[in-house]
């Protein structure tokens, strides 16, 4: 019977070591949480901007190759130009407002080439704000 006491199961955990590696740790966290450079963000603010964005100015190729500019400020109708007449117009416009954006709008038939073409006429005349009009379906 003796021999049975020598060999009864530990049911109990010793936690000395875990509680030495937790203040272990806690002191490193003590000693470098001082050292950490806190980064600032800059949150938008309510109210900065008062003046409404412009109305973007619509390019529309149509299926033929022709340009067409819209500007939905004025009115809704549209104005058939050359390339020309299109930069022409599109000066005038930022002349006005320096942010005046512009979007191209291309009939589904239409070659990606002259969306590409009509984007590059304008990168050229440093119009800054260019997008691509897509509808919905």
């Amino acid at each position: 019977m003796a021999r049975r006491a020598k060999h009864r199961l530990m049911n109990d955990i010793n936690v000395v070591p875990y509680i030495d590696v937790m203040l272990v740790l806690l002191i490193i966290f003590m000693i470098t949480a001082p050292m950490i450079n806190h980064g600032q963000i800059e949150l938008p603010q309510i109210g900065k901007s008062l003046a409404t964005p412009a109305i973007p100015l619509e390019v529309i190729i149509k299926a033929d190759g022709s340009l067409t500019l819209r500007d939905r400020a004025k009115t809704t109708t549209e104005q058939k130009v050359d390339r020309n007449q299109l930069i022409e117009a599109i000066k005038q416009k930022q002349a006005q407002n320096a942010e005046q954006p512009v979007v191209i709008a291309a009939d589904k038939n239409v070659r990606y080439e002259e969306v590409i073409k009509v984007m590059d006429i304008l990168q050229q005349n440093q119009v800054q704000k260019v997008g691509l009009l897509a509808q919905q379906k």
